[in-house]
């Protein structure tokens, strides 16, 4: 982008600013005001570094231990609780796609302070959900993310091969098995560190499933960086 699209950007900012998603408060240059994002459920408790789910003292939790993720490091933003459970579901199934950029500035504040990947990869949609839809909501999430942390997006290296069924109301062990063999890696990610973007983690199958599939591509470390993880009953992020 040149230096003059960049100023005319900038004052168009400044006359119009950004709005809150939430509350319809100017927010300056963010999509939510400061307020609401402080009333944000931040995911901020002790927790699983690998999966992201609450741990004492942030140990590895059970489950990783017993069956340890393909993927190395989970960044959780948000618990999947008001309002996100009414805000994810709103871009993915009616195309509310302002929504996708809030989402993305949320993560970026957090995983802002973790390693930088040498790219980033959204969770990639087979192509009939894509031209049911119309867009990858967790590719437009990422290209927030990317735009905030100055880092490289890349659309093109995987890709989802079969159309498996939705994951929501599947107990683990199906889950598993529905996105065996779901992706591909085209793309040379050899000796790379990847950050794998996403809207929810409930069981981490599906994220499991493509870093195994970047690992074996030859990726050297894969992160999943998730906007929202969801919490067992009764915890509190």
């Amino acid at each position: 982008m040149t230096t003059h699209k960049l100023n005319i950007r900038s004052i168009f900012k400044q006359v119009f600013p950004f709005t809150c998603l939430l509350c319809g408060a100017t927010s300056g240059t963010g999509h939510l005001c400061s307020a609401c994002l402080a009333g944000l459920p931040w995911h901020s408790q002790p927790q699983c570094p690998q999966c992201a789910i609450p741990s004492p003292d942030g140990q590895v939790c059970g489950a990783c231990l017993k069956h340890p993720p393909a993927f190395n490091h989970t960044c959780a933003a948000l618990a999947y609780a008001f309002p996100l459970d009414r805000l994810i579901p709103r871009l993915k199934y009616h195309g509310q796609l302002a929504i996708a950029p809030a989402l993305g500035e949320c993560l970026a504040q957090v995983a802002a302070s973790r390693p930088r990947p040498d790219r980033l990869i959204a969770m990639p949609l087979h192509a009939k959900r894509i031209r049911e839809r119309g867009f990858n909501h967790a590719t437009e999430i990422a290209r927030e993310a990317a735009k905030r942390l100055g880092l490289p997006l890349d659309t093109a290296s995987c890709q989802r091969i079969r159309d498996t069924p939705p994951q929501m109301g599947l107990k683990h062990d199906a889950r598993r098995r529905n996105v065996r063999g779901a992706f591909m890696c085209t793309g040379d990610v050899r000796g790379q560190r990847i950050a794998l973007i996403d809207d929810v983690m409930t069981t981490g199958t599906s994220l499991d499933e493509l870093a195994k599939t970047l690992k074996q591509a030859g990726a050297l470390e894969v992160e999943t960086w998730v906007v929202a993880r969801t919490l067992p009953p009764g915890e509190v992020a």
